[in-house]
């Protein structure tokens, strides 16, 4: 039975394997980033931080439940194009209903409320999933052996909740980064549709990381109420 389960996970240990499950986590930690910022404003629209950490919990075991099982699945979903222009659309619906929808006056928070935990879950996971049909490919690229990947899809889901946690404290921090965060989204949506249109227009895999890295630097420029500190020395200038 066991034999079975290794031959279908195409479990065959090898010197390389550690080499090539440190450049999975390497790759998943690269390409995580804009994935955990989306999570991270998307778990904002919740009422308070406790429902807000219990949202990214939650989802993100069901989204590792998702991702496992594309990556079991990866052969033949990869003969449909239908699934990832399923998901440049969620992506970019995504990225439209962020820049279209009304700020919040207490939190600068764009895109959707919920009421509940219910509401949340299903869309972290499925957030999750649009951006694991861009990740899984390249994984599997790297890597045929089917254990190697679902390790590192674990590794990487950890650390993906680990950075989750990071840019929710971070949003409220720097005014720009919710914006620099679904900028990337749109990145990744273009990308898949792209691949849906001709494989040979999408991009390679180190300009698209280049390209986040510089568009989350541009979001962490500018930290929240910084005007407003410099505005305050030249009112008391005036009074004096």
């Amino acid at each position: 039975m066991l034999d079975r389960i290794f031959d279908y996970l195409d479990f065959h240990f090898s010197v390389e394997a550690p080499i090539v499950l440190l450049i999975l986590v390497l790759l998943e930690a690269l390409l995580s980033a804009d994935n955990a910022i989306a999570l991270a404003a998307i778990a904002r629209g919740l009422e308070d931080k406790e429902l807000e950490r219990k949202a990214l919990n939650f989802g993100l075991v069901v989204a590792y439940v998702l991702r496992i099982t594309l990556i079991l699945t990866a052969t033949w979903v990869q003969q449909f194009w239908q699934f990832e222009l399923l998901g440049a659309a969620y992506l970019l619906w995504l990225v439209f209903q962020h820049f279209t929808s009304e700020e919040a006056n207490d939190d600068h928070h764009h895109g959707p409320r919920f009421n509940s935990l219910l509401q949340a879950i299903p869309v972290i996971a499925f957030t999750d999933l649009a951006f694991s049909l861009d990740s899984v490919t390249t994984a599997i690229a790297v890597s045929q052996e089917k254990w190697l990947v679902l390790t590192g899809a674990t590794i990487g889901i950890i650390t993906l909740r680990f950075m989750a946690g990071l840019f929710i404290r971070w949003l409220d921090e720097y005014e720009n980064l919710e914006d620099a965060g679904y900028v990337t989204v749109a990145l990744v949506g273009l990308r898949l549709l792209l691949k849906v249109v001709n494989d040979n227009l999408v991009p390679p895999e180190w300009i698209m990381i280049a390209a986040i890295f510089l568009i989350l630097g541009w979001g962490f420029s500018k930290r929240v109420g910084t005007e407003l500190t410099q505005v305050e020395p030249e009112k008391s200038e005036v009074s004096k």
